[in-house]
């Protein structure tokens, strides 16, 4: 009944299996493959046609992770799995990117990738086999796919790189570094580091690059068992519509070029457009051509223009050189209310960052296969319609946004101070006010600026610079602070984050066949001259963190109290915390080791909060003196709260030094009194005195002044 093949092969010290024929066999391409004990179904489906006037490749790419893979039932109300989390998003998109270059030029059959992990072992991450399991897919689909692909994770231990790093050591690593690409070249790199010179990150990718070929190779072991038969792809001859509206609108297109404000460049190549149009369309005759055919050419013929000029002259759109970055403007503390705010300004492109400081109320819970954590930095990346001069729906964040606010986060979050130290939950909202060029490396440099005006203190600034490629044949050019049209007709978007003392981000998304070593050393020392421009750019509006937070930032106090002494602190059901919280109105959050963090934005109400506490869980010392008030008296004396919550006994002959015959005649309910703590009886009860505390100064009294005065 199945007609199962199979390839396995030891990767990194771990037996990973690939096979195909025996699961989702309708599909046009499917592997099922295991690393450890992680298991992950890739499947692959291309229509058999593109729709009538598609003029793009309608690639989906669908990574999807079922809690039944690690045991668990999804939590919420529904108890199903609902819409994609953040880490399924980011995963979908690590696929995407370095699949679809390898496309062959002309296919615009409507396809889809769909990657379900179907078991998690918690020591091997899925997204790279993910990445493997969809790579082993399209090559047996017959799919005009021209991989394979292969991928790695790359950590950096005791100075060593280390491939496939299991979950539990990749805490000890200064790197965390994802690769994909061919058996010649790399298409992508996705990474979090340490501060790590640009030989470091070069390393880890070729380092990468190798580990991931016996991959390949078993992919292509498969193939040769299991392939179907490759489609054919008829790619259409357009030379003579290349040649017609070259002799149209070359010029026009070159003169386009030539201008430097984004809208009139904008408005000179529609007007260039609509010229091809009136001369190939004429109304009233029959058109030579085909409208869709004609607009793909005009597109192709932007990019060879913007091509051209780079390579022949080293002169780009905006007129600057290769390594010029635009004109910049760092400013801080532009929102009253705000914790910290920026707005950073490059050439057409701009950031508004907004740092928030909260509590341990404010911490996000994620609910992953790995299990439930708390996140306590979050980025947020928006970008609305206007930024670009256009109109457009506005609703929850798409791929994009969270793609570009993980890029940020990683590169922000290496910097970040440890969170005992600092033990606030962050929060960073970017708002893109104007984009032309990269809006995600603005948001970094926004960030780290709006997380110094807030007072956080980051160990150094972070800034990001995003790199462009145009490749002709030998010929290449690596533009720095590349602008949006450059992005869209260019060969590589490579973005380096970092401080002055190293790399803290790098990725890298290549839209040809791969890069080579040499490109990607002569981008990053590029990107590295860069980096440090725009960090003595955002010196002159902040150097370091500001000395105190915000003024209506929330204070945050941490004590430790004996963790026996949590339950008296929280009180039956919670009585007594929150009457701690009303009473003082401050927040407090109480961590099971018997961390105690105490907020508010008003400093009497965080020393009442700790004072209260302190007094519930500090144990009172034998032989010091304490003001207490008497809360009952009894024939044979009287009981004080002298300690926070604690009551003791004075005993009638501990009331004076003279003879009572009555506790009433001495003390009443409600008296504030000195005490002594003499001990704690043979039952553990509380022993206090008077008569050794002169009840006016509260100084002990010396033996021979207590004889005098009892004789």
């Amino acid at each position: 009944m199945f007609d199962v093949q199979r390839v396995e092969i030891d990767w990194a010290g771990r037996k990973l299996v690939l096979e195909t024929g025996k699961v989702a066999r309708q599909a046009d391409g499917a592997v099922l493959a295991t690393y450890g004990e992680s298991s992950v179904l890739a499947t692959v489906v291309g229509a058999k046609s593109p729709k009538p006037g598609q003029d793009f490749f309608p690639l989906t790419v669908n990574y999807q992770e079922k809690a039944f893979a690690a045991g668990k039932i999804p939590g919420g109300y529904f108890k199903r799995e609902g819409r994609p989390s953040e880490h399924e998003t980011l995963t979908s998109r690590l696929i995407d990117r370095p699949i679809r270059p390898l496309f062959v030029e002309g296919y615009k059959n409507d396809t889809q990738v769909v990657v379900t992990v179907l078991s998690h072992d918690l020591e091997n991450d899925p997204d790279i086999l993910a990445m493997v399991a969809a790579s082993a897919a399209l090559t047996i689909s017959g799919l005009p796919f021209m991989g394979p692909i292969g991928g790695a994770r790359v950590g950096y231990i005791d100075g060593e790189y280390v491939l496939n790093p299991q979950v539990d050591s990749r805490e000890n690593s200064k790197l965390d570094l994802v690769v994909a690409g061919t058996q010649d070249a790399v298409l992508m790199v996705e990474s979090e580091a340490q501060e790590l010179s640009e030989e470091i990150m070069l390393g880890a990718v070729m380092f990468g690059h190798r580990g991931f070929q016996p991959v390949i190779d078993a992919i292509i072991k498969l193939a040769e068992k299991a392939a179907k038969e490759p489609r054919d792809v008829v790619t259409e001859d357009v030379s003579e519509i290349e040649k017609a509206v070259l002799e149209i609108a070359e010029q026009d297109l070159r003169e386009a070029y030539k201008i430097t404000v984004k809208q009139d460049r904008y408005a000179a190549v529609d007007a260039a457009k609509a010229k091809v149009t009136a001369a190939l369309f004429p109304e009233g005759q029959e058109p030579r051509f085909d409208k869709e055919k004609v607009a793909g050419v005009f597109k192709d013929l932007q990019a060879k223009i913007v091509r051209w000029n780079i390579l022949d002259t080293g002169s780009r759109i905006d007129g600057r050189d290769l390594t010029t970055v635009r004109p910049i403007v760092a400013e801080v503390g532009i929102l009253p209310r705000a914790h910290g705010s920026s707005l950073f300004t490059r050439g057409e492109t701009q950031a508004l960052a907004v740092a928030t400081l909260g509590t341990g109320d404010d911490e996000q819970f994620v609910d992953a296969l790995e299990g439930t954590f708390k996140q306590t930095f979050m980025l947020h990346y928006n970008f609305p319609p206007y930024s670009v001069g256009e109109t457009g729906r506005m609703g929850s964040p798409g791929r994009r946004e969270i793609g570009h606010g993980k890029l940020a986060w990683r590169a922000i979050h290496p910097v970040l101070p440890l969170h005992h130290d600092f033990p606030y939950t962050i929060r960073v909202v970017s708002e893109i006010t104007e984009s032309n060029g990269s809006s995600s490396m603005a948001t970094v440099c926004g960030t780290s600026l709006s997380l110094m005006d807030a007072g956080v203190p980051l160990k150094r600034p972070v800034a990001g610079i995003a790199m462009g490629l145009i490749l002709e044949g030998e010929r290449f050019a690596v533009l720095s602070d590349i602008l949006g049209d450059e992005d869209h007709l260019g060969d590589m978007d490579f973005k380096v984050a970092g401080t002055s003392e190293g790399v803290t981000s790098l990725q890298m998304d290549i839209k040809i066949a791969g890069i080579t070593e040499e490109i990607m050393k002569v981008a990053l020392e590029q990107a590295k001259g860069g980096r440090a421009h725009i960090l003595d750019e955002m010196a002159k509006a902040l150097t370091s963190a500001r000395p105190s937070l915000g003024e209506h930032a929330p204070r945050i106090e941490v004590i430790q109290i004996p963790t026996d002494k949590i339950r008296e602190v929280i009180g039956s059901g919670g009585k007594v915390i929150r009457e701690i919280v009303e009473k003082t109105g401050a927040k407090i959050d109480i961590s099971d080791d018997g961390t105690v963090k105490v907020a508010s934005s008003d400093g009497k109400a965080i020393t009442a909060a700790l004072n209260w506490i302190r007094g519930i869980a500090a144990e009172p010392e034998v032989g010091a003196i304490y003001q207490g008030t008497v809360v009952k008296a009894v024939d044979f004396g009287a009981f004080v709260n002298f300690f926070g919550a604690k009551d003791g006994l004075v005993h009638i002959s501990q009331l004076s030094n003279q003879r009572v015959a009555k506790t009433q005649d001495v003390v009443k309910e409600g008296d504030k009194v000195w005490v002594k703590l003499l001990g704690f009886d043979e039952r553990g009860k509380v022993r206090l005195s008077m008569k050794v505390v002169d009840q006016t100064t509260g100084e002990e009294i010396k033996q021979e002044k207590a004889e005098a005065v009892a004789e």
